[in-house]
């Protein structure tokens, strides 16, 4: 989920159009935009975040009892198009969504999730997961855009938004009797293979499946029918991998939480290649995606193994997640407090209040912080629209039209050990 979806790799655009841009570090901003819009969070250029920025923010606010204001959720249904489509970004709401809108998926999937979890505007939910269930492609899955191949990343928050809508995914099926339960598992890397457990985030061009660790771990909740907003499982499980051809959604979740939890044992943080053309070719850690990579592991009964990445997370992640803004902030907080972890003095930042900052103020707050010992939101996939559920892309943009949204939806397809 890595602060979307970076602006960063965006402000590389101009190269892009000649070499492929990967996810920044830190998430450097981009340059700040001179007329921000009323009602929006962060600082810097909305125009491939500002959906998702705002939804994530949300998401967390929720979880430590923060209601966002009025103005900042009326910004965020104002980008919304009629058909229930969310895009990354409307300059300007008062034109029409039109044939050359480039429609979201991932941002239309975290926006109904959003709105689900705040228990506001639920008509304007609904109309989102009603779209997102018109574009299903026929595997099952989703792509970034309409049309464009099913992804890892795009089909398991997807699946995220219907589920808390209320929609039954396992019988959300195709023509061929596809889910998109079966449209994750095909990107499943078998347990008797190299990197066994792991997730691809799409098949390459002669179908093989390399392991991706982003793609893994949006996939591990997307099997067990969870947003990311997720929650933490009751049930402590051993990580394990298990074989066969037949497994269920459920089993093909634990495989992955078990490579994920075997890639931590090695060292409590993720890593990401450096950039084409970078002096130092030395791997850099993954801030985003080991806060991903925790929530995944708390939800599917793992929280023991993230203990340690958590701590290092403390001890490491809260500069680059200031920097960052409100995306980067939110998912430390999923993080923090999908581990039991004080959101409010996680390694000395009070990051509700940090996130709070970086926006209209909000309409409540609780104090203190529930996280540590407080009422624990549900999680599941009922459509209770008062139920909590607690805490998943990276993209690099292209010059303009559809090609803006497919290379978007390779936010995270870098090769990862």
């Amino acid at each position: 989920m890595t602060v979307r979806r970076s602006a960063a790799a965006l402000a590389t655009t101009a190269v892009l159009l000649g070499a492929a841009a990967p996810v920044a570090v830190a998430a450097p901003s981009p340059s700040p935009s001179a007329e921000l819009p009323a009602g929006l969070y962060g600082t810097t250029d909305p125009t491939y975040d500002g959906v998702w920025r705002q939804s994530l923010a949300f998401l967390a606010q929720k979880i430590e009892y923060v209601t966002p204001s009025t103005q900042a959720v009326d910004w965020l249904v104002g980008q919304q198009c009629d058909s229930g489509a969310f895009t990354s970004y409307r300059a300007d709401t008062s034109k029409p969504c039109d044939a050359s809108t480039v429609m979201d998926t991932n941002a239309t999937a975290i926006a109904v999730q959003a709105l689900v979890e705040i228990n506001q505007r639920r008509e304007d939910a609904n109309n989102g997961a009603d779209w997102l269930k018109s574009v299903q492609n026929e595997d099952g899955g989703w792509g970034y855009n309409p049309g464009s191949p099913s992804d890892a990343n795009s089909t398991s928050i997807v699946i995220g938004a219907l589920a808390r809508t209320g929609v039954p995914v396992g019988e959300l099926t195709t023509a061929d009797g596809s889910t998109p339960y079966t449209a994750l598992q095909t990107l499943a890397i078998p347990c008797e293979d190299e990197d066994g457990g792991a997730f691809a985030y799409q098949p390459g061009k002669k179908g093989e499946l390399t392991a991706n660790l982003d793609a893994t771990a949006a996939s591990v909740l997307g099997l067990m029918g969870k947003g990311i907003a997720s929650g933490t499982s009751n049930a402590v499980k051993d990580p394990s991998c298990t074989e066969g051809d037949d497994l269920s959604p459920e089993q093909t979740a634990q495989n992955g939480a078990s490579f994920l939890a075997d890639t931590l044992k090695k060292q409590p943080y993720l890593e990401q290649a450096p950039m084409p053309g970078a002096e130092d070719s030395t791997p850099q850690p993954d801030y985003g995606n080991t806060a991903d990579a925790v929530v995944a592991l708390a939800a599917s009964g793992h929280k023991n193994k993230a203990q340690a990445s958590v701590s290092w997370l403390q001890k490491n992640a809260t500069g680059w997640a200031k920097q960052g803004g409100p995306a980067a902030t939110a998912q430390l907080i999923l993080a923090a407090h999908a581990t039991g972890a004080d959101a409010r003095s996680f390694g000395g930042v009070d990051l509700v209040k940090q996130l709070n900052s970086m926006g209209p103020s909000p309409a409540a707050t609780a104090l203190p912080s529930p996280t540590p010992t407080g009422p624990q939101p549900s999680s599941g996939t009922d459509s209770d629209d008062s139920g909590l559920s607690l805490g998943w892309l990276i993209g690099i943009g292209l010059a303009a039209g559809a090609g803006i949204g497919f290379l978007l939806s390779m936010r995270r397809k870098k090769q990862q050990p």
